[in-house]
């Protein structure tokens, strides 16, 4: 059966994940991103030309969020987030990027199918 605009654009298609973060003492959710957040994204790295710490606190702006998957930061608070810990910000990157199918390994899995 073939969806029809309706069903596609009311889908609920927006994965997240919990991650817990021991030196925050809790957890975060992290979820996946819209086209226009991605392009966002991009926007705000420069390119790829970003340093790896506004690459990062880039990517959790728009990724991190509260239990209804609103989003917790915005693009205007990324250095804010910068002044968190990098290990702390590499293990969240690193998941958010897992969720977004960023990795080599999410990028393999996808050319597979």
């Amino acid at each position: 059966m073939a969806l029809s605009k309706e069903q596609i654009l009311s889908a609920k298609d927006f994965t997240s994940e919990i991650v817990p973060v021991e030196a925050w003492g809790g957890e975060v959710h992290i979820r996946a991103m819209s086209g226009a957040e991605r392009d966002a994204f991009r926007a705000a790295i420069e390119g790829g030309q970003a340093p790896v710490g506004k690459f990062e606190a880039s990517l959790l702006a728009l990724t991190l969020a509260d239990e209804h998957g609103a989003l917790l930061f915005t693009l205007q608070e990324v250095e804010a987030l910068r002044g968190k810990s990098a290990a702390v910000l590499d293990k969240l990157a690193q998941e958010a990027m897992r969720i977004n199918g960023m990795t080599a390994a999410a990028q393999e899995e996808a050319a597979k199918n």
